[in-house]
């Protein structure tokens, strides 16, 4: 069974859930989901801490070991999103390149949308090809804090 904590943050509640291992989710819910064991573990202070420390600008990649369930292609879809560079953005076509099937910028935008580990697995960079901020399962405005947080941050690198 899963741990899982919520915590509060500037962006809102957000439940981050392990699986005594690593990390398997980041969501901005509200309460935790019923099958998990409402506990704040080591690993899960730690991913509180190094959010803390992102949305803080003081920390620009996430060192946490990360068990994210999903088909073969959301896996390869999120391992492309996790190289998308602090302060950086991309186009769903891009991740589609970058994982070798140009033309499946769709799919690519469904794994997007069903990426259970917001915020430490990059989907926030990946926008429209016309630079627009398109789909964000968080809400644009989440969308767009996290990438204007970047950009200020990626400036003082």
């Amino acid at each position: 069974m899963e741990n899982g904590f919520c915590y509060q943050t500037p962006l809102g509640k957000i439940v981050i859930t392990e699986n005594g291992e690593a990390i398997t989710g980041l969501s901005f819910e509200k309460v935790l989901p019923g099958q998990v064991n409402n506990q704040e573990t080591p690993l899960l202070k730690e991913a509180s801490h190094q959010l803390e420390q992102y949305l803080q600008g003081k920390r620009h990649s996430f060192d946490l070991p990360l068990c994210p369930q999903g088909t073969d292609f959301q896996q390869k879809v999120w391992k492309a999103l996790r190289d998308i560079p602090y302060g950086a953005v991309c186009s769903y076509k891009d991740v589609a390149l970058a994982i070798g099937n140009e033309k499946a910028c769709r799919a690519v935008g469904g794994a997007n949308n069903k990426n259970p580990i917001a915020i430490i697995i990059p989907c926030h960079r990946v926008i429209g090809a016309n630079g627009s901020l398109v789909g964000y399962g968080c809400g644009l405005a989440i969308k767009k804090q996290l990438l204007e947080l970047e950009t200020r941050g990626a400036k003082e690198i």
